[in-house]
């Protein structure tokens, strides 16, 4: 297996396997390109959601660990890395149908086992409208295939069984998590929600004061972090100090016009492809 500069194991770059509200696709590439531009032995994510920035890396060093406060993500992810095949048949005789969202919706997750708990999630990422965690409506499209196809998915869930062998899970709140995994080597990369967007993953899991914890805990850190963030002047005044990178996405949904809006890149070291002449 070829290694970087950095000694770190090649990983092929894969899709994650749900959509996901704020799931930085289209930011995606150039957060991979900063990520693997830095030494380190140690990569961790506070915020993984479907993973969609830690799955498109193509280096991996030794130690990975991938955090998320929502327990139906931290168990979709450990069912994937412990009990595939069985989690294969849950999925086996899956349609995607209005009536099995609905009823998959109103079903409280505490009353399943782990499988169907994580079988139950991934249905409704899959068919929910736009990706959404909360207030989820059954998405339609007439320009693609059900949204829930187990002969297309099988695959990627291969793939993403595969990818975390070895990565270490866990289900903390970001206050807990960042200490815990931060040390001199660690590169640890922060997705929150958006400023203005905090109950779009749950209520009560994330309000205005966390930036500012966020922002405590980034210039505290040994290890070198990276944050990427929706721009808006409250949050360059709460990461005021820290290099800052202005960024442009342009994000389409549904049959709306493309539309462009300005994200920041906040780290606390200097990072060279961040300068004002590095093209990101």
């Amino acid at each position: 297996m070829e290694s970087n500069l950095f000694g770190e194991r090649e990983s092929a770059g894969i899709s994650p396997i749900a959509p996901w509200i704020g799931g930085k696709r289209n930011l995606a590439k150039r957060l991979v390109k900063l990520i693997s531009a830095v030494d380190h032995d140690l990569y961790a994510e506070a915020f993984v959601g479907m993973a969609g920035v830690f799955l498109r890396r193509r280096y991996a060093p030794k130690a990975e660990v991938i955090n998320d406060y929502s327990g139906d993500v931290a168990n979709l992810f450990r069912i994937l890395q412990r009990h595939y095949p069985q989690f294969l048949d849950c999925l086996k005789f899956q349609v995607t149908s209005r009536s099995e969202f609905e009823r998959l919706s109103r079903t409280d997750p505490t009353t399943l086992t782990d499988l169907e708990r994580a079988a139950r999630f991934l249905y409704l990422q899959r068919t929910a409208f736009g990706g959404k965690v909360t207030g989820q409506t059954f998405g339609v499209s007439n320009e693609r295939e059900g949204r829930f196809n187990l002969t297309t998915l099988a695959p990627m869930l291969e793939q993403v069984h595969e990818r975390l062998a070895g990565v270490v899970i866990e289900n903390l709140s970001y206050q807990d998590f960042i200490p815990r995994y931060d040390r001199p080597g660690a590169l640890i990369y922060c997705d929150p929600p958006y400023f203005g967007c905090e109950e779009d993953y749950g209520k009560g899991l994330f309000d205005r004061a966390d930036f500012e914890r966020l922002a405590d805990l980034m210039r505290a850190a040994e290890g070198k972090v990276i944050l990427s963030i929706n721009d808006v002047p409250e949050i360059r005044a709460v990461f005021d100090g820290f290099a800052t990178k202005p960024v442009r996405v342009t994000y389409t949904i549904s049959e709306a016009p493309p539309t462009e809006v300005g994200e920041l890149i906040i780290t606390n070291f200097e990072h060279p492809l961040l300068n004002e002449k590095a093209g990101l």
